[in-house]
């Protein structure tokens, strides 16, 4: 055995030699809309039907663009829309006058929100009053554009002006005609924020290079080309509807279909049928209800479905393709990645299939991982357990007025994800868990969300549209740690440690402690809620104490 650290690289020297990190999203994006102007890029179903081809979605935007040059004096400038026409015009607008747009998670929470708007340093926010109406409870600055009395004071002869020239001009030439910048390189091009599971919000500014990065490694899966209908419902302050699913249609030509939010599942159901889309994206939290409401010949255009953000438990998959009939594909990724990472890619023309189950794929070309040791930062060998370390034009250099959260993610140029993994031999990653998930019981790691899963399945639990379980530590004077069952279901502990022995699981690792709660709680994306989990625990657990 080779006990050698192992570092993957796929050809990272190279791809950081391309010209186009160099350049600047609003460029590209000017080159790519211009390149085809007739084609249908978006179909929006936030409310009636509309349909936009690209020369259009680019007049549009210059037109606004013009007047917010002069009318936001702002660097930054909040955009807050759930996906749709609204947000990609809006962030296109904004980076067309080399502003920074600062996609805001209306669905955090007060506290969290008014965190990334000092972060930030966010004065204006764009918007639309539909939107303020459905969250009462954001904390709206005293500057607020509204999008739709903002269309008011758009000429359509200057909008009308700007397509002719559009359908007749190349892209280079549209670029110098509206002096459109064309260096953007390591400055910002948006800003992010974490999603707070087990924290406040870290903002995330992602650099022209980082997301021009990310798309190219996007293009050079071959998986989203011009030929497929795009799913666009991922909200834009996920850096994955933020880079995949707006400025990838922008630079490259994929028609996207959108809907407001990824929690309606007959209505995207529907528009998949109606719209024949072939590409969609998501959870398997939020993939999970479509086995219940959906009927499989409403899915039947659909060709790849492409899980992220959590672990696919294991049968999910083959449960998927055998009821729908699309190939389900398993993928990786982080906002401080841009997202992309590594996915799972089927058979297409010319390109052979790269799909190991339980895998998240391979690395996608111009990065390097590696695998360290938790204690010594060790870079460990092939198929050995440890955190994940990265590097790549997509990664970003550290968090917005932040040191000490930079500090303790940058390592010697690598950036170090918390996440636990190993690499094979033909260069697939695994992904194991967070290190935050599991805990350190008798001297071993016992992973909390592979506890959570066999005790959903257990008890049949597995199908929930919402997670029914969660697993979390508390400290534990005798074996330093002990697993905490948080339980929105009935579960007596007893019967927990008979049916957990019974399918094998070792003693060491069932928890003695079951607290019985309304709802497990979760973020937006679907993901565990980890910080909250972790307060309701302890104050369940003062509480039961109490009574005593």
């Amino acid at each position: 055995m080779n006990d050698e650290g192992y570092i993957l690289d796929r050809d990272y020297e190279k791809f950081n030699q391309h010209p186009d990190l160099q350049s600047h999203l609003a460029a590209l994006a000017v080159n790519g809309l211009a390149g085809s102007p007739f084609r249908k890029h978006v179909v929006d179903l936030t409310t009636e039907r509309k349909e936009l081809k690209s020369g259009m979605i680019l007049a549009v935007a210059l037109t606004m663009a013009e007047r917010w040059k002069t009318t936001i004096p702002d660097k930054r400038v909040g955009v807050v829309f759930p996906a749709g026409l609204g947000g990609i015009l809006t962030n296109l607008a904004l980076t067309l006058i080399d502003k920074v747009p600062v996609n805001l998670n209306f669905s955090a929470g007060r506290t969290a929100i008014e965190q990334s708007l000092e972060i930030g340093e966010v004065k204006t926010i764009i918007s639309a009053g539909a939107v303020k109406e459905k969250v009462p409870d954001f904390p709206w600055p005293d500057k607020i554009v509204d999008l739709v009395r903002e269309r008011t004071f758009i000429n359509k002869k200057d909008v009308l002006k700007r397509l002719v020239l559009i359908s007749l001009l190349p892209g280079r030439s549209l670029v110098k005609r509206w002096n459109i910048p064309t260096r953007g390189g390591e400055r910002e091009a948006g800003l992010l924020f974490s999603s707070g599971s087990t924290g406040s919000p870290k903002g995330i500014p992602l650099s022209h290079r980082n997301v021009i990065a990310n798309c190219l490694q996007i293009l050079e899966c071959h998986l989203l080309n011009r030929n497929q209908v795009l799913l666009a419902c991922l909200p834009t302050f996920h850096s994955f509807g933020f880079t995949a699913t707006l400025w990838y249609p922008l630079l490259y030509g994929v028609k996207c279909v959108t809907l407001p939010s990824p929690l309606e599942t007959r209505r995207i159901a529907e528009a998949v049928e109606a719209e024949k889309v072939t590409v969609m994206m998501g959870t398997p939290t939020f993939l999970r209800p479509y086995f219940k409401r959906v009927q499989p010949e409403q899915m039947k255009s659909l060709k790849y479905v492409v899980g992220g953000a959590e672990k696919t438990p294991p049968g999910f998959a083959e449960r998927w393709e055998r009821t729908f009939g699309s190939t389900y594909l398993e993928g990786y990724g982080l906002t401080e990645t841009s997202p992309v990472v590594g996915v799972n890619l089927p058979e297409m023309e010319g390109h052979p299939a790269q799909i190991k189950p339980g895998s998240i794929g391979r690395l996608v070309a111009g990065m390097r991982a590696r695998v360290v040791d938790p204690a010594s930062g060790r870079v460990l060998p092939i198929n050995q357990r440890g955190i994940l370390d990265l590097q790549g034009a997509n990664v970003f250099r550290g968090y917005l007025k932040n040191k000490e959260a930079t500090a303790q993610v940058m390592h010697d140029g690598w950036f170090r994800t918390g996440d636990l993994a190993r690499i094979d031999s033909e260069g697939y990653l695994f992904i194991e868990g967070r290190v935050s998930r599991f805990s350190k019981l008798g001297g071993e790691m016992v992973p909390h969300g592979r506890v959570e899963q066999i005790i959903a399945e257990c008890f049949h639990l597995e199908d929930a549209e919402s997670p029914l379980v969660a697993v979390t530590g508390i400290s534990n004077e005798a074996k330093g740690e002990a697993l905490v069952v948080l339980a929105a279901v009935e579960i007596k502990p007893g019967e927990l440690r008979e049916r957990l022995l019974k399918v094998g699981l070792p003693n060491l690792w069932i928890p003695r402690i079951i607290l019985r709660v309304d709802a497990i709680p979760s973020l937006a994306s679907g993901k565990l809620d980890l910080k909250a989990l972790d307060a309701l625990a302890r104050r369940k657990l003062q509480e039961a104490q109490g009574s005593r």
